[in-house]
């Protein structure tokens, strides 16, 4: 029997990949997302590739797995794909102690997020007819 098929969230034009549990602040990571937004695919990773944020090497493994979701799963363009949407979710937060002065305790937080990549192809036919 089975589930029936669930209907497809994204336009036929765009495929997505989702990276979790990444060890770093959502602040932190926003800068990275914010930094390859709107970027074709090629600049986006030439960015990535030479970001000096730690983070900078994960966020490229993800732009790389939407594009290859984009690849095969939907048969879109490599050349014409674009980094339509980035965008930072909270994840989970460690909680951890450290010992103060006079027997007391402060809370440390180390949080995780995880980032959305969603990549569209762009035809480009309509400013190719202008000129």
């Amino acid at each position: 029997m089975g589930k029936p098929k669930h209907e497809r969230s994204l336009a036929d034009t765009e495929a997505k990949a989702v990276a979790r549990n990444l060890r770093v602040s959502p602040q932190k990571l926003n800068l990275v997302a914010g930094l390859i937004r709107g970027k074709k695919i090629n600049a986006a990773l030439a960015d990535l590739e030479f970001s000096r944020k730690r983070i900078a090497d994960d966020v490229r493994k993800c732009v790389m797995s939407a594009v290859a979701n984009a690849e095969n799963n939907h048969g879109l363009d490599v050349d014409t794909l674009v980094v339509a949407e980035a965008y930072v979710g909270k994840n989970l937060v460690m909680k951890r102690f450290h010992a103060r002065g006079r027997g007391r305790g402060s809370k440390i937080l180390k949080p995780f997020s995880q980032i959305t990549v969603v990549v569209r192809e762009v035809r480009e036919t309509a400013e190719a007819e202008e000129s």
